[in-house]
């Protein structure tokens, strides 16, 4: 039987976790790796990556029988992908399974800003008196970024009876999805950010995106209107938003993603009332998990037999 050695940070050292298809797979624990390099480093020919271990140089340079570097999730931003390629080794991520495991955070993030459901909680529990939210149903909500996640949350924003923007590098192309969802196409992201009264970010963190929305962008969004990001913390120039949050220049943010993660304690995000921020549990559901999981190793074991990955992301 042949033997297909991975690392992975969170599993004992050495584990055998399965066979598939007539080949054992191992997996290594990154710091058991670091201390035994000699012994598991040559053997190693996939590794997992669920944000850590951190893909660096010096790791890959333990790794002389790599394959595969084979990433949980869909952001690919911590890899370095055209150097991970030049050393021969594939990239994969996990595209699908996340959908809607995060439209679905988009839309309780912004729910639960917009009804003010976690101030209610300790409002109740204070006994003080009740919070004023803002309606969903009927509003407007503008999607940045609608590809797969982006058009999941413009069928439950549908769901809401919500007027539905959405801007893109270029409009999609198959305009029955526009029509099936309500949705219109703004070819400006001004023209979105000045309409949205709930502003969703779902977008890939590229050099493109990278500061994407800074104070220019919030000036434009209208005095009631929430920031929703659900994509990348750095999507999202965070001095700009604090200011814009301490002038009124908007009246709302919530957050999945942050920079860094986490905030450090002190940092005004995390102490202005208007804010509310999950700890990136976009895709944390036992559901998409497994299937992350599982299709992970999917990639792992196609590159490992040589057979072409069903995520292959290749370097631009």
């Amino acid at each position: 039987m042949q033997k297909s050695w991975t690392i992975s940070l969170d599993c004992v050292c050495p584990k055998e976790v399965g066979s598939y298809n007539e080949m054992l797979l191992i997996l290594i624990r990154t710091e058991d790796l670091l201390q035994n390099p000699l012994l598991y480093g040559p053997k190693i020919q996939a590794v997992f990556v669920w944000y850590y271990p951190r893909v660096e140089r010096s790791l890959l340079r333990l790794l002389p029988s790599l394959k595969v570097v084979a990433n949980g999730g869909v952001g690919i931003d911590h890899l370095d992908v055209a150097y991970i390629s030049s050393l021969g080794v594939k990239v994969a991520n996990t595209p699908d399974v996340v959908n809607n495991a995060t439209a679905d955070t988009a839309m309780g993030l912004l729910l639960a800003s917009a009804r003010k459901i976690v101030e209610g909680e300790f409002k109740e529990i204070s006994h003080k008196p009740f919070l004023m939210g803002v309606e969903v149903s009927g509003s407007t909500v503008g999607i940045v970024g609608m590809g797969r996640i982006g058009y999941k949350v413009a069928q439950r924003s549908r769901g809401f009876d919500m007027k539905i923007l959405y801007h893109n590098r270029s409009r999609r192309q198959n305009v029955e999805d526009e029509e099936a969802v309500g949705a219109t196409y703004c070819q400006k992201i001004d023209d979105l950010l000045r309409e949205s009264d709930f502003v969703v970010l779902v977008v890939n963190l590229t050099a493109e995106t990278t500061g994407l929305i800074g104070q220019r962008e919030l000036s434009l969004m209208k005095p009631t209107a929430t920031l929703v990001n659900v994509s990348r913390g750095l999507v999202v120039d965070q001095d700009a938003l604090v200011k814009a949050l301490q002038s009124g220049t908007i009246g709302a943010a919530a957050l999945d993603v942050t920079h860094p993660e986490p905030l450090p304690r002190d940092h005004p995000l995390l102490h202005l009332p208007q804010v509310l921020i999950t700890p990136h549990i976009g895709t944390s559901t036992y559901e998409t998990t497994r299937k992350m999981v599982e299709r992970a190793v999917e990639n792992a074991l196609a590159a490992v037999k040589g057979l072409p990955l069903p995520d292959e992301v290749k370097p631009k």
